[in-house]
Protein backbone atom coordinates (compact mmCIF):
# COMPACT_ATOMS: atom_id res chain seq x y z
CA UNK A 1 0.00 0.00 0.00
CA UNK A 2 1.53 3.14 -0.93
CA UNK A 3 1.66 6.37 1.18
CA UNK A 4 -1.13 8.33 -1.16
CA UNK A 5 -3.62 5.25 -0.61
CA UNK A 6 -3.29 5.24 2.94
CA UNK A 7 -3.89 8.85 3.22
CA UNK A 8 -6.87 8.38 0.81
CA UNK A 9 -8.37 5.83 2.80
CA UNK A 10 -7.61 8.13 5.63
CA UNK A 11 -9.47 10.90 4.48
CA UNK A 12 -12.46 8.57 3.30
CA UNK A 13 -12.52 7.02 6.46
CA UNK A 14 -13.42 10.08 8.06
CA UNK A 15 -15.49 11.61 5.65
CA UNK A 16 -18.07 8.64 5.82
CA UNK A 17 -17.72 8.37 9.49
CA UNK A 18 -19.04 11.60 9.97
CA UNK A 19 -21.83 11.63 6.84
CA UNK A 20 -22.76 8.11 8.16
CA UNK A 21 -23.17 9.04 11.45
CA UNK A 22 -24.91 12.80 10.55
CA UNK A 23 -27.53 10.54 8.53
CA UNK A 24 -28.30 7.97 10.89
CA UNK A 25 -29.18 10.86 13.58
CA UNK A 26 -31.04 12.77 11.58
CA UNK A 27 -28.96 15.77 10.84
CA UNK A 28 -31.07 18.66 9.23
CA UNK A 29 -28.50 19.20 6.19
CA UNK A 30 -29.00 15.72 5.34
CA UNK A 31 -33.14 15.73 6.24
CA UNK A 32 -33.09 18.74 3.96
CA UNK A 33 -31.24 16.56 1.19
CA UNK A 34 -33.54 13.32 0.96
CA UNK A 35 -36.01 15.48 0.81
CA UNK A 36 -34.72 18.09 -1.99
CA UNK A 37 -34.05 14.35 -3.70
CA UNK A 38 -37.68 13.13 -3.37
CA UNK A 39 -36.07 10.14 -1.34
CA UNK A 40 -37.54 8.85 2.27
CA UNK A 41 -36.24 9.48 5.66
CA UNK A 42 -35.41 5.04 6.35
CA UNK A 43 -33.40 5.69 3.37
CA UNK A 44 -31.45 8.12 4.94
CA UNK A 45 -30.84 6.01 7.57
CA UNK A 46 -30.06 2.92 5.95
CA UNK A 47 -27.40 4.95 3.66
CA UNK A 48 -25.94 6.52 7.14
CA UNK A 49 -25.40 2.71 8.13
CA UNK A 50 -23.97 1.26 4.84
CA UNK A 51 -21.06 4.40 4.92
CA UNK A 52 -20.68 3.41 8.58
CA UNK A 53 -19.95 0.21 7.50
CA UNK A 54 -17.96 1.27 4.48
CA UNK A 55 -15.91 3.18 6.97
CA UNK A 56 -15.30 0.45 9.44
CA UNK A 57 -14.08 -2.12 6.74
CA UNK A 58 -11.58 0.74 5.29
CA UNK A 59 -10.69 0.75 8.89
CA UNK A 60 -10.27 -3.06 8.78
CA UNK A 61 -8.21 -2.34 5.72
CA UNK A 62 -4.74 -1.51 7.64
CA UNK A 63 -4.72 -4.64 8.36
CA UNK A 64 -6.51 -6.84 6.42
CA UNK A 65 -5.22 -7.09 2.85
CA UNK A 66 -8.43 -6.65 0.43
CA UNK A 67 -10.39 -4.87 2.85
CA UNK A 68 -10.11 -1.69 1.33
CA UNK A 69 -10.70 -2.36 -2.29
CA UNK A 70 -13.91 -4.52 -1.00
CA UNK A 71 -15.03 -1.20 0.98
CA UNK A 72 -14.19 1.03 -2.23
CA UNK A 73 -16.63 -0.99 -4.14
CA UNK A 74 -19.43 -1.09 -1.71
CA UNK A 75 -18.95 2.76 -0.94
CA UNK A 76 -18.36 3.56 -4.93
CA UNK A 77 -21.84 1.34 -5.35
CA UNK A 78 -23.53 3.94 -3.03
CA UNK A 79 -21.82 7.11 -4.13
CA UNK A 80 -23.19 5.73 -7.62
CA UNK A 81 -26.34 5.45 -6.38
CA UNK A 82 -25.81 9.30 -4.72
CA UNK A 83 -24.80 10.71 -8.17
CA UNK A 84 -27.49 9.07 -9.94
CA UNK A 85 -30.44 10.19 -7.34
CA UNK A 86 -29.05 13.81 -7.88
CA UNK A 87 -29.53 14.00 -11.48
CA UNK A 88 -32.67 12.01 -11.36
CA UNK A 89 -34.22 15.50 -9.76
CA UNK A 90 -32.07 17.81 -11.41
CA UNK A 91 -30.28 18.38 -8.46
CA UNK A 92 -27.86 22.21 -9.33
CA UNK A 93 -24.18 21.31 -10.40
CA UNK A 94 -22.64 22.54 -7.06
CA UNK A 95 -25.06 20.00 -5.08
CA UNK A 96 -24.60 17.19 -7.68
CA UNK A 97 -20.52 17.45 -7.81
CA UNK A 98 -19.72 16.54 -3.90
CA UNK A 99 -20.97 13.21 -4.88
CA UNK A 100 -18.97 12.74 -8.25
CA UNK A 101 -15.87 14.05 -6.77
CA UNK A 102 -16.04 10.99 -3.58
CA UNK A 103 -16.80 8.09 -6.61
CA UNK A 104 -14.12 9.36 -8.15
CA UNK A 105 -11.92 9.22 -5.11
CA UNK A 106 -13.33 5.61 -3.70
CA UNK A 107 -12.88 4.65 -7.66
CA UNK A 108 -8.97 5.87 -7.03
CA UNK A 109 -8.50 4.00 -3.66
CA UNK A 110 -10.48 0.58 -5.01
CA UNK A 111 -8.26 1.06 -8.16
CA UNK A 112 -4.84 0.92 -5.85
CA UNK A 113 -5.96 -2.18 -3.88
CA UNK A 114 -7.44 -3.94 -6.89
CA UNK A 115 -4.79 -6.63 -6.69
CA UNK A 116 -5.67 -7.32 -3.30
CA UNK A 117 -8.80 -8.37 -4.01
CA UNK A 118 -8.21 -11.89 -4.59
CA UNK A 119 -6.05 -12.42 -2.15
CA UNK A 120 -9.16 -11.69 0.56
CA UNK A 121 -10.25 -15.27 -0.89
CA UNK A 122 -6.79 -17.12 -0.43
Amino acid sequence: MTIFSIVLQSLLILYYLFSGFAKVIGAKYWVDIFNTLRLPQWFRIVAGLVQLVGAIVLIIGYWVQGAVAWAGIWLGITMLVAVLAHIRVKDQFGKTVTPVVFLVFIIILTMLNADNLLLSFV
